[in-house]
This record gives structure tokens, sequence and C-alpha cells, in this order.
């Protein structure tokens, strides 16, 4: 058995404690004197402090008047030295030239104390349209901006791709069926035209003016057509914001305001009611288990006007390259179960096109391009899109066991 151990202190010593010995309190009263005077001092400065403001109040009330005066009237001198721009929503069928506006003297002024929102959203609601499409598997929705009076509308290139079938709802309910003028998958643009001579066409303004921290908000249907006309508020987050989709590297406008699948192709717009961006894409929260929210991109106008002018005249932005081809990633299994190298296997040729000219054929697989080795479709837009139409690129296939190199020449996209 366990001998207990001896304690050499009486266990009901007032002055043992567990955490060792205690020692008597000091005297507090010296310090407490000390802490009233303090207050006494403090609040007596306070007093003569408030007294002071009080007088201060009153000199500064009657001098506002005059310093107000004054204020505004240096805002109108410089707010009239801005470029005002007649705002022409009246255009001709046939004319859909975009003209980027800057915002007139009188426009800056009126919003001196504020935005009037709802005059922004009642100016430009007419000139937002909902875009519906079939697919051969399924449908998809978005959002589309008036360009001019005689049908032509603007949306994202991802909204209409692949569709059999396009379908635009006026803000009055009336239904049309869309014809595709042309698309752009590098700028993610495209252009619709419906049999209609009475739309108001957007205002657009000028993008390469624009400051990170204005306000701007964005109109479209975000989740579909069931909430269609939704406005966003927000602020410019970032400009000149480059960013890499399939390969396809875009310069884009940055905000805050919300965008949801459905808001693709709608307009993202300034507190004087005009169109600096066209919406694109957003960051979706699978790229972080937290979620992320606030970062949506959209197309800037000065770029808007630029790819729609082309697709508008031509059909198709000119200078893009081409291969003539389609493809598809090589999944790991099939390339280990029939020892193929990595690689883009060609699912199509395009007769006549560069691919076929060089003699290509479907079932090769692109190894490189450009000294690029090309795994997936980023990888392979990336060589594809750093050159343009005419150049020679250098570009290496593998067919039934060998690897064969060759120089092509790149078509133009004309598609």
């Amino acid at each position: 058995m366990d001998n207990p151990k001896h304690n050499p202190h009486d266990p009901w010593d007032q002055s043992i404690y567990g955490t060792g010995r205690t020692v008597p309190p000091k005297s507090k009263g010296g310090i407490m004197a000390i802490l009233l005077i303090l207050v006494i001092f403090l609040s007596g400065i306070t007093c003569v402090l408030s007294i002071l403001n009080i007088r201060l109040s009153r000199q500064l009330d009657d001098q506002k008047p005059q310093e107000l005066l004054s204020f505004s009237m240096s805002d109108a001198v410089v707010a009239t030295e801005s470029p005002t721009v007649p705002v022409d929503r009246q255009t001709e069928p046939g004319d859909v030239s975009i003209d980027l506006h800057t915002p007139s003297a009188d426009a800056v002024l009126a919003q001196v104390d504020g935005t009037d929102w709802s005059g922004v959203y009642e100016k430009n609601i007419p000139s937002v349209v909902s875009i519906s499409c079939t697919l051969p598997r399924g449908s998809s929705t978005g959002t589309g901006v008036v360009l001019s009076r005689d049908g032509y509308i603007v949306t994202n290139a991802h909204v209409v791709e692949n569709a059999i079938q396009i379908t635009v709802l006026l803000t009055d309910n009336r239904s049309f069926e869309a014809v595709l003028v042309g698309a752009d998958e590098v700028s993610d643009l495209a252009v619709l035209r419906i049999d209609a001579r009475d739309l108001i066409p957007a205002q657009f303004g000028d993008s390469s003016t624009l400051q990170v921290g204005e306000a701007v908000v964005a109109i479209g249907d975000p989740l579909g057509i069931e909430f269609r006309g939704t406005m966003t508020d927000g602020i410019i987050s970032a400009i000149n914001r480059d960013m890499t989709l399939e390969g396809r590297t875009m310069t884009l406008i940055q905000t805050n305001a919300a965008l949801n699948s459905g808001n693709s192709g709608g307009p993202l717009i300034n507190r004087h009611g005009m169109v600096i961006g066209i919406n694109t894409m957003k960051i979706s929260a699978f790229v972080d288990k937290a979620g992320v929210e606030g970062l949506g991109f959209a197309i800037p106008s000065a770029t808007v006007k630029e790819i729609v002018s082309q697709i508008i005249e031509n059909g198709y932005v000119s200078g893009r390259p081409t291969l003539g081809l389609t493809c598809e990633s090589l999944s790991m299994f099939y390339r280990y179960y029939y020892g193929l190298p990595e690689g883009m296997y060609v699912t199509e040729v395009i007769p006549g096109g560069p691919a076929a000219r060089l003699g290509i054929n479907a079932g090769d697989i692109i190894i490189s391009l450009d000294g690029v080795q090309t795994t997936s479709i980023e990888e392979l837009n990336s060589a594809l899109y750093a050159h343009e139409a005419g150049d020679n690129v250098q570009i290496v296939i593998y067919r039934g066991g060998e690897k064969y190199s060759s120089s092509i020449t790149l078509g133009e996209d004309r598609d």
C-alpha cells in the first residue's frame, strides 16, 4: 500500500492556496484619488471643446449657401468641356453602326446628388430581349441587346452555340424567330436578326473612359425567362482584365454586379444609362469549395463595336485563324488501351480547308502545333490564336504508329 505524502503545512492555514502563498492587499486610496482628479480634468476639457464646436458650426452654417453656389458653378464649367454627342434612337432601317457616346453635361449635372436607377431601367428595358434556343439535346436561354430599329441584336456566341432554332422575346411580349447573322467564338459575340422594324436600339457608352469604382447595373434573365428583366447593381471592380477560356484570351471588364446563368449577352450599364459592356461570364462556385461571389465579367463596348461591325458586314470576323478540322481530347483509358500518344483526336476534316489540303484525315492525332504540345482544346486554341490567318506554323501528326511533321498554312475562319 502506498504511504500518504506528508504535508508540511496545515491545510486550514488561511494564508496558503493551491496557486501559492497570499500577500495582504495594498491600500488603493491614493490611486482612486488620482483617477478622480483626471476624470474631473477631462470633463472640463470636453465642455470647453463642445462650446468651441457650437460656435464653429454656427459660423460654417452662415457660409454654406455661398460655398455651395461656388461648387455648383465650378462643376458646370468642367462638365461643359466634355464632348456632347446627340442621342440617336431613331436609326433608319439597315443602319446598325454603333456609336460610342460620352455623357453630356446635363446628364452629369442631373446625377450629382445621386443616380436615378429607375430612370436608367426604364430607358434600357425596351432594348433588352430574352433569347431561347433549341439545341440538338435540350435547350438554353440568354439575354440580348437591340442594335437597330430593323431587328439586329447582339448576344454571346455561347448562348446560341449549336442552336437549331433561336427565339427572341421582346419586353412587349412579341416573339420572333431569329436568324444567326454570324458569331465569333474568340470574342464570344454573336449577331442575330429578327423581322421587326420598330425596335428601340440601346445607346452605347465608351468603355475606354471607365474607372474602377464607377457604379453600374446589369439587366437580364438570370436563371431563365421566368426572371426576365431583372436588374442588379454593383461597381466596376477592374478594367482590362485578361481572362482565358478554352485557350481564348479576352480582355474584359470585371464587375461585382450579380450575374447568373441567363444574364449572358445582356447589357452592363453605367449611371448615365449607356451600355458599356455585354455580360459574358462569371467565376462559378465550383472553383472553390467556399463559393465565389461578385466576380462577373463583361465584353467592353469598344470591342463590341469592332466585332459587331465586322459580323454584320462580312458574317464573320476577318483574320481569325483555323485549321479546318474538329477534334476532341483522348481519355487516359483510351490512350493506354490502344497505345496512343497524348494529343487531340481529329474527328472531322473540312473539305478544302488547310488540314484537308495538307492530307490530314479523321483518326489522326495532333501532337503539337507551333511547338506547343496539344493535349487539350485549351492548349490547341492557345497555340492557334497566337497566329493570324495566312501564317505558316509547324504541326506534328501521329498516324499508324508514326509521327509526321509538316508546315501548315492557317486559313481564315468564316463560319
